[in-house]
């Protein structure tokens, strides 16, 4: 239908901007409901009176009324302040970028790994479904979903870091490299340190991949265009190719582009538990505080990836459909 697809795009566009501008919102009354002072957490053990208490809030703006504190924040974000962390002292922004190539090592790594895992065995599973490889493959999923992605991590770490038995200690506790390294063996130094926290995002990525993937291929593979694609002679890896996987393919884009925007998000709990320098640990770190202004700060960010994600994922559909948009 003529102007279908701009009148799809213009929604979509639409509902990205509204989204955005919820995340603002929520991201400044959200984190004043956690418990803490922040003034009073920075100057923990250190002797401090009333009036410098009262004069660092008035440093910071916490002695403003809470509206003003809100418009003062939404103007600033934006523009693209995000405004100084106050443990830090420094631009929340400068202190974004310094960690964001960390994480996106650790989590883009992990993505592109457990993506293209679980579609291949997803696709595998679904195709011959109810035979040995296909129970393997769903339970070993189904309880690899199960498992907390803290809890596998701290597992590695007590089998393959401190050594269990007769394994020994092959990988480092946590960090991103040792330090001293230059050239080639900083590569492979932080190649080291990066196998254990990826195989933790790997191990529970790759299951949600696959079980998404082989239930959205089980529903195409009694269609009857499957059945007419091999009454005209075409080999079963033709069909699964050509015809079955490319329908199946739009719940597992969503899932795909969604895990894109976890990229810049990185995964708090295992960055936490593998000290990687990345946007993860440094919201833990912010939010123990509570370091308002870097709370905020990398709410937006995390939250804008995955609006963005899924707003590209929503443009990509009519590519792979193109009876979405009509």
């Amino acid at each position: 239908m003529a102007g279908g697809y701009p009148r799809y795009l213009a929604g979509k566009l639409g509902g990205a901007a509204a989204s955005l501008l919820a995340v603002l919102v929520t991201s400044f009354f959200l984190f004043r409901i956690v418990p803490g002072d922040p003034v009073k957490a920075m100057t923990h053990g250190m002797p401090t009176s009333a009036e410098q208490l009262a004069t660092l809030r008035r440093q910071f703006g916490l002695d403003l009324p809470l509206w003003q504190q809100f418009t003062d924040y939404c103007g600033r974000a934006l523009t693209g302040d995000l405004g100084a962390s106050y443990q830090f002292r420094a631009p929340v922004g400068e202190l974004i970028a310094e960690r964001l190539p960390a994480t996106l090592l650790l989590t883009g790594t992990a993505v592109v790994l457990y993506s293209a895992l679980g579609l291949w065995l997803g696709t595998r599973a679904a195709w011959r479904h109810g035979g040995p490889a296909d129970k393997l493959h769903t339970g070993v999923a189904l309880t690899l979903w199960s498992v907390p992605s803290f809890w596998l991590g701290l597992l590695l770490i007590i089998v393959f870091s401190v050594g269990m038995g007769p394994i020994p200690g092959l990988f480092p506790t946590g960090g991103m490299e040792s330090g001293g390294e230059s050239g080639l063996g900083y590569v492979l130094d932080v190649g080291h340190h990066l196998v254990l926290p990826v195989l933790t995002l790997v191990a529970v990525g790759y299951a949600q991949t696959l079980l998404v993937m082989r239930s959205s291929l089980l529903d195409e593979m009694g269609g009857d265009y499957l059945t007419t694609a091999r009454a005209k002679g075409l080999r079963d890896d033709d069909v699964r190719r050509r015809h079955a996987v490319p329908n199946a393919l739009l719940p597992t884009v969503t899932m795909v582009f969604i895990n894109l925007g976890h990229v810049v998000a990185g995964s708090i709990l295992v960055e936490t538990v593998f000290s990687w320098p990345g946007l993860g640990g440094l919201f833990y770190q912010a939010l123990s505080v509570p370091d308002l202004p870097l709370v905020q700060g990398l709410f937006v960010v995390f939250a804008g990836a995955m609006i963005v994600m899924n707003l590209l994922a929503d443009l990509l559909y009519p590519v792979l459909d193109p009876r979405v948009g009509r």
